[in-house]
């Protein structure tokens, strides 16, 4: 995996309905549940449009977020079958200091759908 490309800005809903992703992608949303709250150990991110299940790797794996912050995720894109969408996540940041980002994410969303995957109008 090349981790010099940028990351794929998408949603919850966008990732559970995604079959497969070749790179990194980008989700932000308030964690729901963490290890210290959840019966089995996990993270869950919910962004408004739904929620994915977190797994950290890498130098991250042995940091602490808590159930509420506001958090910004990259990782790899894992496809499960009857399951929320899995996210190996390699960096991830607390944006909770900064209440205008949660707003801000949906339009870097669709900003980036207009830009590279929405076709351009024919005049």
């Amino acid at each position: 995996m090349d981790y010099k490309l940028a990351a794929l800005k998408l949603t919850c809903v966008q990732l559970k309905a995604a079959r497969q992703i070749q790179t990194n992608s980008q989700s932000r949303g308030i964690l729901v549940t963490s290890p210290s709250d959840d019966a089995d150990g996990r993270y869950v991110l919910d962004d408004g449009t739904g929620v994915i299940e977190l797994v950290l790797v890498g130098d991250i794996s042995n940091h602490k977020f808590e159930t509420g912050m506001y958090l910004m995720v990259v990782g790899v894109f894992l496809v499960r079958d009857g399951d929320i969408p899995l996210l190996k996540v390699h960096k991830a940041v607390d944006l909770s200091a900064f209440p205008n980002r949660e707003v801000m994410w949906y339009l870097e969303v669709l900003e980036a759908y207009k830009l590279f995957y929405q076709p351009p109008m024919e005049e």
